[in-house]
């Protein structure tokens, strides 16, 4: 009786074993999954690829913001320069006018 038992579990195995041999849609699953996994990190190479060469377009950006502001900075300097310059003239010419019509009043009081 113990044999016959040992013997039927042995047939109840290779029954079980002859129904799992077909692993031919388990494999087509696994190469599709290798195939999702392929796509992702391609993605993911493409992402980083333009994270980088997002990066690099700011950090050029940023130094091209950085001389407008010092070459405005340089113009708001020479404005400053020309405006003095011209207050200055104009003291100038108002105190030269000043001059000429207190000579003139000077000559027609004689």
């Amino acid at each position: 009786m113990n044999k016959f038992i040992k013997v039927g579990a042995a047939a109840l195995c290779v029954v079980f074993a002859a129904g799992c041999t077909d692993l031919k849609p388990l494999q087509a699953q696994i190469d599709d999954l290798k195939t999702q996994v392929s796509a992702a990190s391609a993605g993911a190479s493409k992402a980083q690829a333009s994270a980088d060469a997002a990066k690099a377009a700011a950090d050029s950006a940023a130094r091209a913001a950085q001389a407008a502001s010092t070459a405005a900075q340089a113009a708001q300097s020479r404005a400053d320069a020309a405006m003095a310059a011209a207050q200055a003239n104009k003291e100038c010419c108002d105190a030269t006018n000043e001059k000429i019509d207190r000579m003139f009043k000077k000559s027609v009081q004689k």
